[in-house]
């Protein structure tokens, strides 16, 4: 079934939940506390490449890593050198992540920003106004980075030239590009229409339960498919509904299984 007859529910989704009372726990939380976009960027960059894993723990590591860069993450990075930065970060340690790695990929953080400006310029210089996505831009954001790092960055930036569905990557898009009461903005070079989905396997039950996706892998392929999907009820904001289904199951009293009844009943559908 057409993804659009769920505009309705998808749309009342939206109203009720997008707000920020429902947030936390989510890393998205940290960039609140940043008004500068400048250390802003920085921060949506540290906080999603540290997301994956248990909740508590992902929310302890970044409050670490944040901790050891100071309040003004922009002022850090523009004048700290690499060494006192990959020392900053020795000891931390997330999951498959480590302190060097952090600090490889805020050196190339800081070199992307000495080269271009800011983090967002760096982006938009790889968007195209005839692209659809913005699959192109990240994947030579990520090479920029990757390059300037000097290092493995390790589990924190995947390739999108890999498949990779690079879901926190997407989110990190979705927090700096759109504004609205949860996503904080911050970037004007990037089309909120060029969003893609930030995919994990908790979304993608979402998105084939609504019939957005048929597909079984959760990677880029199917990152574009249910992105398409949603850009025909949303062509010029693709994500809009992203931060309310992925509320779905996270907070008790959000039932995944009753939204999806409730939206593949005809009945209810549109009602």
């Amino acid at each position: 079934m057409p993804l659009v007859r769920h505009t309705k529910i998808l749309d009342a989704l939206y109203r009720d939940v997008n707000r920020r009372r429902y947030v936390h726990p989510d890393p998205l939380e940290f960039l609140y506390a940043y008004r500068n976009p400048a250390d802003r960027e920085i921060v949506a960059l540290l906080a999603s490449s540290l997301a994956y894993g248990r909740v508590a723990q992902i929310l302890k590591s970044i409050s670490d890593a944040l901790g050891r860069i100071g309040p003004q993450p922009a002022g850090y990075l523009a004048e700290t050198a690499p060494g006192a930065i990959r020392r900053a970060m020795r000891g931390f340690k997330h999951r498959f992540s480590t302190g060097r790695q952090v600090a490889a990929m805020l050196t190339g953080a800081r070199g992307a920003i000495r080269k271009h400006g800011s983090l967002g310029a760096c982006f938009a210089k790889g968007v195209y106004d005839d692209d659809t996505t913005v699959l192109g831009a990240l994947k030579a954001f990520v090479a920029e980075i990757t390059e300037a790092a000097g290092e493995d960055c390790g589990h924190l930036l995947p390739d999108p030239s890999r498949g990779s569905a690079c879901k926190r990557l997407c989110l990190m898009l979705r927090w700096l590009v759109r504004k609205d009461r949860v996503d904080p903005g911050g970037w004007s070079g990037v089309p909120p229409s060029k969003l893609l989905i930030p995919l994990d396997t908790h979304m993608h039950k979402i998105a084939t339960g609504l019939g957005a996706t048929k597909r079984k892998a959760a990677d880029m392929r199917t990152v574009v498919e249910i992105t398409e999907a949603f850009g025909r009820l949303a062509p010029q904001d693709p994500v809009r509904y992203d931060f309310a289904l992925t509320r779905l199951g996270i907070r008790g009293e959000m039932d995944v299984g009753a939204f999806l009844a409730r939206c593949n009943n005809p009945e209810q559908s549109n009602a």
